[in-house]
């Protein structure tokens, strides 16, 4: 290694620790304050309850984006997971919409509004203290940083970047990684540290390989697939649709009303971000029929809450989605083993949300925690990439018809 490269990187070390550990704080502030909001929000789910608080959160993330400086932030329908950086004046009106999204049971997650920030505030610092370094390094380590804190692994982060054309194309994939894989190693840690939190769901480990998984498994991930193309093509048409309501507050309000019903009908489970209310499903008290409700009214709630102007990313609903399906295909069809069934049903609904497919691969290998369901895996997805390649991505053009 050249010696210029070798300094180059170690300068990197202490300011991707920092984004690291920096972006883990950001996103366990953020959760905790959250939760802390849910619990007096939510001490119980009657309809009328459901409705009001939903609509009230459409109002008010309508407001922050028509009134709070900034407006919170670009429309999140227009962007991928990894964004260019936001100005810092936009923060903290990003961070009081996730807020309320996250306590008041819109069905997204964290993911894209905290890695919009933390990219955001480690591309200022970056571009301020180390202006010789160039600026897509520094996009790169805070959304390392902030995947690693979200998922607690670093592997995700490193899967994750290396699929995205961030750095120039002749430098080495590793020496691209290095920086990144540090932040992403030190927001998963502190992540674990402070809450323990994975995405592994409890569910009995894999009996072993069978030749019928190469089968049950690719036909689960088909079908998830499917249903979250689905999503991704309705996506434009109900975007389109709210947008041509002609105040902010008036459309995300109506957004708010839409999912309300939609709550009503699915009920608490098919509210929130999804990971809590997975483990609901998996504790096996619903009827399949219901679990096949509670995943259509998922699906749909996923497009609404995106589309209208809600701030919250797509990969931990399309994991509830999965992991839905996986419960379902399990009733049904007792001899697929659960642990297959959740890890090709969340794999087919993340691959065609988020068209990533190591990042795919990982989550859903992880859900179940069992590493003998890689081989399987690795099979699965193909068939599923051969429906996702080419087809559209759940991103629509920046253009926002009425909004500020």
């Amino acid at each position: 290694m050249p010696r210029a490269t070798w300094i180059r990187l170690l300068a990197l070390v202490l300011p991707a620790l920092v984004v690291g550990v920096g972006s883990s704080l950001i996103l366990f502030g953020v959760t905790a304050l959250a939760e802390w909001l849910e619990r007096l929000i939510w001490p119980s789910f009657e309809w009328w309850r459901i409705l009001v608080v939903l609509t009230l959160a459409g109002t008010v993330t309508g407001l922050l984006i028509w009134r709070f400086p900034g407006h919170a932030g670009p429309d999140p329908a227009t962007e991928g997971l990894v964004a260019p950086p936001m100005p810092p004046r936009v923060l903290p009106g990003v961070l009081v919409a996730v807020i309320v999204t996250l306590s008041c049971g819109v069905s997204l997650g964290p993911e894209n509004p905290i890695t919009a920030v933390n990219v955001a505030l480690a591309f200022a610092a970056g571009r301020r203290l180390f202006p010789q370094a160039d600026g897509v390094v520094w996009v790169g380590i805070g959304a390392a940083g902030t995947v690693g804190a979200l998922f607690g692994t670093p592997l995700a982060a490193a899967l994750l970047m290396s699929e995205l054309p961030l750095g120039r194309p002749e430098t080495p994939l590793w020496d691209r990684l290095f920086a990144p894989l540090l932040a992403a190693s030190a927001g998963a840690l502190t992540t674990v540290a402070l809450s323990g939190r994975t995405l592994y769901m409890k569910v009995p480990g894999y009996p072993g390989f069978r030749l019928a998984d190469l089968v049950s498994g690719p036909v689960i991930a088909l079908v998830g697939a499917g249903l979250g193309l689905l999503v991704v093509y309705a996506f434009p048409y109900a975007h389109a649709a709210f947008h041509r309501i002609p105040h902010p507050v008036l459309m995300v309000t109506a957004g708010g009303v839409v999912l309300g019903g939609l709550g009503i009908i699915g009920g608490e489970v098919s509210m929130f971000k999804g990971l809590t209310q997975a483990g609901e499903l998996l504790r096996g008290h619903a009827a399949t029929g219901t679990v096949i409700l509670v995943l259509l009214v998922k699906l749909v709630a996923l497009t609404v809450a995106a589309a209208c102007g809600f701030r919250g990313g797509r990969i931990f609903p399309a994991v509830f989605m999965g992991i839905a399906l996986g419960v379902a295909a399990n009733a049904l069809v007792p001899a697929v083993p659960p642990a297959l069934a959740l890890t090709a049903g969340v794999l087919g609904f993340v691959l065609a949300i988020t068209q990533h497919g190591w990042l795919s691969l990982f989550i859903s290998v992880a859900v179940v925690g069992d590493t003998a369901l890689i081989p399987v895996a690795c099979v699965t997805i193909l068939p599923a990439w051969l429906l996702v390649t080419g087809k559209k991505q759940m991103v629509v053009p920046a253009h926002m018809p009425g909004m500020p």
